[in-house]
């Protein structure tokens, strides 16, 4: 019983080390372009808005009744607001 104890807590330890912060590899760009808060869907937190230069696109944080997290801005017909 102790020995299963053990095991099952030393396992969550090894992976809660496994997690990934949201958006920490990504640096804040400023302020998003008016362009880019007019083409933008009206339920989306335009304020928390950023450009992800891996992908070129606007990304918003989305704080959901399970999760907060990072999807991308999008335009009222659904289609991702993203640089030339």
């Amino acid at each position: 019983m102790i020995r299963k104890f053990i095991i099952g807590s030393a396992f969550s330890a090894l992976l809660s080390g496994c997690t990934a912060g949201v958006g920490t590899e990504d640096k804040d760009p400023g302020a998003i372009p008016e362009q880019v808060v007019a083409l933008a869907a009206p339920y989306q937190n335009v304020a928390t808005a950023r450009l992800l230069p891996r992908d070129g696109c606007y990304w918003y944080l989305h704080d959901g009744p399970v999760e907060t997290t990072f999807l991308p801005l999008r335009t009222v017909d659904g289609r991702p607001i993203c640089t030339a």
